[in-house]
């Protein structure tokens, strides 16, 4: 029973994220003490408010290294703190904290150095600080990998990191002997993101070593040039991959796409495309890929920056009716098929609860089938392409606004429409109005440069939120 009351203290301790109540805790009894303490330490980084507390933790740090990394800065004339303790402490801390990220690392230094800019010194500084943290800390979990230093040749290293379930690597600071050297014993990863790839063979090798790889992020800072092909093959032979982020990656060849059949999230972002002949022949090879995959179990799916919705809408065809959210941001002006990309989700996306897309007056007769057919959508955003449209102060959005105030499943709670279509005030009451037996909790308008809404809308979303049928809106403050 004893034994049971603990796991349970541990479980409480373990929720509790307010530092205060845990250190009123920790003063309560020398057993609540050895629970609470790895705790707080494992969670530092959650508590950094006040600079007072990082130079506490950093110099407790400090005081834990071993004598002889203490001999080997000294004798580098790098000069630790004078922190005295009256007492050996009672814990090794350092075993305790998760593995520290690049910032953490780089403000021990800075707390040392200060402005002193000697390559050589804050070099040897880090290394002894990962070197001391890979040798105490046991089966860690995640790894943030931004350092030249090669963390996986250093003692400790195999039983440091032989448990790792996530590892985020910048390669700009990593070279690819070090991911070599890592492939060797991190073989359980569920989690892989790199910043900034390259085609190199030390990449290629730890995504191979992993056995259970579930997830994938793939970051470039900007659109390069570069081919990928080798990370190209290598992904394709992760069938049991289960989420897939690209941001500014175009893989050569993208039919890897292909072999990825098991993806239940996709999200490819390309947000630094310049428009010129070779990016865009790029972007339409892997639309092209888009559409002659099969992902019967996707569930989550979002893509910026496209240029057509027909291979989208190809793709929603063989989702096997699984899925559940789709986002699509920031579309190439001209881009075309929008009605088209409606019809696919009106058909194939039965279970769909979130839906953010494109569309223009034309695709407005496609909303309604789109609405009786996906009965638990909960939240829909209908922006506009074109920035300007030539409206001869028609009022286009009312045709939108009667469709959704008469065939809106029961679920649909969050609208956002384009302001840029023009609404009546007649056809925002009768919006409202058939929301008055379950409110909407969200009702916006995508602002589209000069359009805007009259302050005689404004007063009618106001009056309906004063009587409890809107809960939000951001068209009141615009």
């Amino acid at each position: 029973m004893e034994k049971l009351n603990l796991d349970c203290f541990v479980i409480i301790f373990n929720e509790l994220r307010d530092k205060k109540s845990l250190h009123s805790c920790l003063l309560v009894n020398k057993e609540w003490c050895h629970l609470i303490v790895p705790i707080l330490w494992k969670n530092f980084f959650y508590y950094e408010e006040i600079e007072e507390d990082k130079t506490i933790f950093y110099n407790t740090i400090l005081s834990l290294l071993s004598s002889s990394t203490k001999q080997i800065l000294n004798d580098n004339d790098i000069k630790l703190p004078l922190t005295k303790f009256l007492k050996p402490p009672l814990f090794n801390y350092i075993s305790f904290c998760k593995f520290p990220k690049y910032d953490i690392v780089n403000g021990i230094i800075s707390m040392i150095l200060k402005n002193n800019n000697n390559h050589d010194k804050r070099y040897l500084l880090e290394q002894e600080i990962y070197k001391s943290f890979i040798i105490q800390c046991k089966n860690i979990k995640e790894l943030y990998w931004k350092t030249s230093q090669p963390l996986p040749l250093f003692p400790g290293a195999s039983t440091c990191f032989s448990q790792l379930h996530k590892l985020n690597i910048n390669l700009d600071y990593v070279n690819s002997n070090s991911l070599q050297e890592m492939a060797k014993y991190c073989k359980s990863l569920n989690e892989l993101s790199v910043r900034n790839p390259k085609d190199s063979t030390g990449l290629i090798s730890l995504i191979d070593a992993q056995k259970n790889l579930k997830e994938i992020f793939l970051y470039s800072i900007k659109f390069r040039e570069r081919t990928y092909e080798k990370l190209s093959n290598t992904l394709s032979r992760k069938v049991n991959l289960l989420k897939l982020e690209l941001s500014n990656i175009i893989i050569i060849p993208p039919s890897f796409l292909k072999s990825l059949i098991n993806l239940t999230t996709i999200y490819i972002f390309f947000n630094e495309v310049d428009e010129q002949d070779d990016d865009i022949k790029k972007i339409k090879e892997f639309q092209r890929c888009l559409a002659i995959s099969e992902f019967p179990n996707l569930q989550f799916l979002s893509i910026y920056w496209l240029l057509s919705f027909k291979e989208l809408a190809k793709l929603i065809e063989k989702t096997n009716e699984n899925l559940l959210h789709l986002d699509i941001y920031n579309t190439h002006r001209n881009v075309k098929n929008t009605g088209m990309l409606i019809i696919s989700i009106a058909n194939n996306c039965p279970k769909i609860k979130t839906l953010r897309t494109y569309i223009e007056p034309k695709d407005f007769i496609y909303v309604k089938s789109l609405l009786l057919n996906c009965k638990y959508l909960e939240v829909v955003k209908f922006d506009s392409l074109y920035a300007f449209i030539n409206l001869n102060d028609n009022i286009l959005g009312d045709e939108l606004l009667n469709i959704l105030a008469e065939f809106s499943p029961k679920f649909l709670t969050n609208i956002t429409i384009s302001a840029i279509w023009k609404y009546s005030i007649d056809g925002f009451i009768r919006l409202f109005e058939s929301y008055k037996e379950r409110n909407l909790r969200h009702f916006n308008l995508c602002k589209n440069y000069d359009y805007d809404i009259t302050e005689d809308h404004k007063v009618i979303i106001k009056k309906y939120i004063d009587e409890g049928i809107i809960r939000n809106s951001t068209c009141t403050f615009y």
